[in-house]
């Protein structure tokens, strides 16, 4: 009896141990093998935290995570939410969860309809779950050109127009975008179509480390949370560190942003995510009075009277590569200080042959590659080697 009792005790130990040994230290990146399921488990031990964003949450389980969108579009109300219900493929789906969308994980075919989220796919190597794209044409990532030009992405929205047939078609696992509210952009004829949608609100955030950290939220979706949060933390060492070199400036340069279009100045709001830019860049936004995040509707004289002496002029028109070009547009501009000392910086400097402009793409995801720019236009004693990357000076 003391025999098997010895020989059972050892056994136990034994698949204890076993079973110890088994637990994975990464996130799995394929389906579990047919009966490999274990309920005590924790196939997530890569797990991603949030510091910066309010816009979204993450819960983990041992086989499923729930993300839920809580701030999906500006101004959405506290009722308003959207749930996701994450579950490893080859685990059971739990029940309690009626109202969210079911995904299996690891996603492996998904369509981006903002270029906004292809850094991400990029950056955690998930590239060939890409089957589709809002339109290749608008991207500036080289990887995704090169499968577009390989006929390996499909455009959902050519001509800029959603194409529900050919999503239809394509019938991707996920698709990833964006709404202004229920009935925008498509969302709502995507999800009656009965394919399954992934809402992000990253445009919705007024610092710019919050709108980066909705990578996170991509990440979730192919288990990619391990190499999502070691690219972010090492983003925000730096942007941190950019942040305490312009901390102490003697002093602050004065800034204005934008241009008109159609006789309106579109004015970004003084407590929005360009303002918080330029404070963190060391610089005193012309705007910063005011207290809002939505962009102010201003005429020229309103702009003028306020912006006449300022240093900097960042972020007009996209097409300008010259002073001329200004003064051509309007000749009135040739009286702002910033126009004739040389201050006129336009976040142009990484577009590519189809006039897509990566500020817009990959500047999302690495704000502290903005930030730098936006450092050395400020104060270029403290960056002195620094090599631009999405600004370029007009007078250049």
């Amino acid at each position: 009896m003391r025999f098997w009792l010895s020989i059972t005790l050892i056994f136990g130990l034994w698949v204890s141990i076993s079973t110890a040994q088994e637990a994975p230290t990464t996130n799995p990146d394929a389906c579990l093998a047919e009966g490999a399921y274990d309920a005590d488990v924790d196939y997530f031990p890569e797990k991603v935290t949030l510091e910066y964003t309010d816009g979204f949450t993450v819960e983990y389980f041992n086989s499923y995570k729930v993300v839920t969108v809580t701030r999906p579009w500006n101004n959405a109300t506290d009722d308003i939410a959207f749930s996701y219900l994450l579950v490893q493929c080859g685990a059971p789906i739990p029940t309690g969860y009626d109202s969210a969308q079911v995904v299996s994980l690891p996603v492996t075919s998904a369509v981006s309809l903002s270029t906004t989220y292809l850094p991400y796919f990029d950056l955690y190597g998930v590239l060939d779950a890409l089957v589709g794209v809002d339109m290749a044409s608008l991207a500036t990532n080289v990887a995704v050109l090169d499968k577009a030009s390989a006929g390996e992405l499909t455009d959902i929205s050519p001509n800029f127009e959603l194409d529900i047939e050919t999503a239809l078609e394509l019938n991707p696992q996920l698709i990833f975008t964006y709404g202004f509210g229920f009935d925008s952009d498509g969302y709502r004829q995507l999800v009656n179509a009965g394919l399954a949608v992934a809402l992000l609100g990253e445009f919705a955030e007024n610092s710019p480390l919050a709108r980066a950290e909705w990578g996170k939220f991509i990440a979730t979706f192919f288990n990619a949370e391990g190499v999502a949060q070691a690219e972010f933390d090492l983003m925000v060492e730096d942007y941190t560190a950019l942040v305490a070199l312009a901390a102490d400036v003697e002093a602050r340069p004065t800034v204005f942003l934008n241009s008109p279009f159609d006789g309106t100045w579109y004015m970004a709001g003084g407590q929005g995510y360009m303002a918080q830019f330029l404070s963190d860049a060391g610089a005193d936004y012309v705007w910063s009075d005011d207290e809002g995040t939505a962009t102010l509707f201003l005429d020229f004289e309103s702009v003028f009277d306020r912006a006449q002496e300022a240093q900097f002029w960042l972020n007009g028109n996209q097409f300008w590569m010259t002073t001329a070009d200004i003064l051509g547009e309007d000749p009135r501009f040739g009286d702002f200080s910033a126009v004739n000392n040389g201050g006129v910086w336009i976040n142009n400097g990484a577009i590519n042959d189809n006039f897509a402009n990566d500020f817009y793409e990959s500047g999302v995801a690495f704000p502290n590659l903005i930030l730098a720019d936006l450092v050395a236009i400020f104060h270029p004693d403290l960056l002195p080697e620094h090599d631009f990357g999405y600004y370029r000076n007009l007078g250049e």
